[in-house]
């Protein structure tokens, strides 16, 4: 038997190792589940609980930065999902990705950015984590963060 699902095989090929959710920081849940969906709150870029991506993408960090920064933000909701169904081969799609940029005014690049997301949901679940998204510019994030994306995920 394995050890691990193929979704955490994957993880681990990737040298990802995931952390507990990340805890809110305000007055709201991390998820909400309607069965058979769940609804992830947006997240920010943070390692041990530390933003790690601060500032405005086009101006204070690069595009390449901000992919990372978003692909951060997918990790860290990994491990919220995790946590809410105990095994990450019971996600079955990723259906709707909205994904919010912190950036400079005149940085159109928002989609490539929004890839780091998008980008490492399908090497971790396949082309049944393909999705629907919206990508958009905005001028301030919760404590500076330079992306937050929140997913919407259906699960067996």
């Amino acid at each position: 038997m394995e050890a691990y699902g193929k979704a955490e095989a994957k993880l681990q090929e990737l040298g990802i190792r995931l952390e507990s959710a990340p805890k809110p920081s305000g007055n709201y849940v991390a998820y909400t589940m309607a069965p058979p969906l769940l609804y992830l709150s947006g997240v920010t870029p943070k390692v041990n609980g530390v933003l790690q991506y601060q500032g405005k993408v086009g101006a204070d960090l690069t595009k390449e930065q901000g992919y990372e920064a978003a692909r951060q933000c997918i990790v860290n909701h990994l491990g919220t999902l995790k946590g809410a169904l105990g095994d990450l081969d019971r996600v079955k799609g990723v259906l709707k990705m909205a994904g919010f940029i912190r950036a400079a005014d005149d940085f159109c690049e928002l989609a490539y950015v929004l890839n780091g997301a998008s980008d490492l949901l399908v090497q971790v679940f396949g082309e049944q984590a393909v999705h629907a998204r919206s990508a958009v510019g905005a001028a301030a994030l919760p404590g500076g963060a330079a992306v937050e994306v929140e997913l919407i995920v259906r699960y067996a």
